[in-house]
């Protein structure tokens, strides 16, 4: 059993808090480590040293793998912070660079370091002209995800000058890199999926317009931007940088513990992203609108979400870790109605189903006493529905907006001078030791 302690120092005042493990009749004694704000830490680090015993701690929900002082979120009151500013005021004020180099440096930008920095990822967003011919590898049908674990893995090819992560230059030029090719290669996957023409980036135009350019631009005609439509895809970018320690996070930190150049380490975050549970959770709330395919059937699946004995989810409700509204979904609540309303889209079935859902999960007891909000990814699905993005493509946005919080994170831990490799142990239940037996024998 463990207990939580305060040690006295001279005088009778408190000095540091310990926590007590009793463990096999002997009483170790842990430091207690509080952060800026959250939960305080139990500094277990010499456990196993001193006991002989591991924590366990199936998917980590208890356990700091990092010190970080970027992204602070708590659940229960529903609060994402980025460097201490809100999300809400960072998206409703803010635009995707600026986060980005909040996210980066500690601090939003002066009109200076913000021109500068627009500048020079603005003057990255080319790729070498030879990763062109990566597409024509890939199967026409290949989902947009794969395409993006290859390429960006590959980037390490071509960019030798930037993968000596000893080197805070060559750090510097890598994170612009990734940021800035990351929006030009997903753009690239899209056009290769749908068999229409690349088109490249134009240096007169923000990160969000230029993205939409290159993704629904062609030769033939010119493409104009819509402001509305730009802005929400800015909120996108924003609402989806970072979200501290989570599984593509943690994967591109792990990565990066082995020494693995930068692109490589974002390379596995992207594959980590692709999953259903993680990334691919919009991609998944537009499949299970599908899925009911009509207004009239969502009381039928809303019943079934109700039986524990059914196995289907509704996707898109509630969150691991937000127990409150997720903050971000407020904001991503109000842009999808921004859209649909700019594009006067009225006959939409699965929007139809969508409106409907949110609107029970808004006032049905079921879903507010077990606190099912709609979260960001329903109304982020929705909103990249109507902007004309296929399912397959969803999760790619998500790695476009995602790669600044993987690089600010994965810089965070090279420049920790008490980072090491990671190196999670486990509760071995296999067999114990046994002799082998020659197949003749078996």
């Amino acid at each position: 059993m463990s207990e939580a302690a305060t040690k006295l120092g001279p005088g009778g005042k408190a000095s540091e808090s310990i926590a007590r493990l009793e463990l096999a009749g002997k009483t170790h004694e842990f430091k207690v480590r509080s952060g800026s704000t959250g939960p305080d830490v139990i500094d277990i680090g010499a456990l196993y040293s001193t006991t002989g015993a591991f924590t366990y701690d199936p998917g980590f929900t208890s356990t700091a793998s990092c010190e970080s002082a970027i992204t602070f979120i708590d659940g229960d009151a529903g609060i994402l912070l980025h460097r201490g500013y809100p999300i809400d005021q960072l998206a409703e004020h803010g635009d995707f660079l600026e986060v980005c180099y909040l996210l980066l440096y500690g601090e939003l930008p002066t009109k200076a370091q913000k021109d500068d920095f627009d500048y020079r990822v603005t003057r990255h967003t080319m790729v070498h002209e030879q990763m062109s011919r990566f597409f024509t590898g890939f199967r026409r049908d290949a989902h947009p995800m794969a395409v993006m674990c290859g390429v960006v893995g590959a980037l390490s090819a071509f960019y030798h000058d930037s993968t000596d992560i000893s080197d805070p230059y060559q750090r510097m030029v890598a994170s612009m890199r990734l940021i800035a090719k990351m929006p030009t290669i997903a753009a690239m996957a899209y056009k290769y999926h749908i068999g229409q023409p690349f088109i490249y980036p134009k240096n007169e135009l923000n990160f969000a317009a230029n993205f939409l350019h290159m993704c629904f631009a062609v030769p033939c005609e010119e493409y104009k931007i819509n402001p509305v439509l730009a802005r929400a895809m800015e909120r996108i970018f924003i609402l989806h940088a970072d979200h501290e320690q989570n599984a593509s996070t943690s994967t591109v930190r792990l990565a990066g513990s082995s020494g693995a150049n930068p692109f490589a380490c974002i390379a596995a975050g992207i594959a980590c992203l692709w999953g259903p549970a993680h990334g691919g959770a919009n991609e998944a709330a537009l499949n299970m609108l599908g899925e009911i395919g009509h207004v009239d059937n969502i009381p039928e699946f809303i019943a079934r979400a109700k039986d524990k004995n059914d196995p289907f989810r509704l996707m898109g409700f509630g969150h691991r870790v937000y127990k409150n509204y997720d903050p971000r979904a407020k904001i991503m609540q109000k842009t999808a109605h921004e859209v649909l309303g700019e594009l006067g889209i009225k006959d939409d079935p699965l929007l139809d189903i969508a409106m409907e859902l949110e609107k029970i999960a808004l006032t049905d007891e079921y879903f507010i006493e077990k606190k099912l909000y709609p979260n960001v990814d329903f109304y982020s699905g929705i909103t990249l529905k109507a902007l004309g993005f296929p399912t397959t493509m969803f999760t790619v946005l998500f790695a476009v907006a995602r790669t600044v919080g993987w690089i600010a994170q994965w810089k965070e831990m090279i420049e920790d001078p008490h980072q090491k490799i990671g190196r999670p142990r486990q509760l071995y239940t296999g067999a114990t030791e046994r002799d082998y037996v020659p197949i003749a024998k078996r």
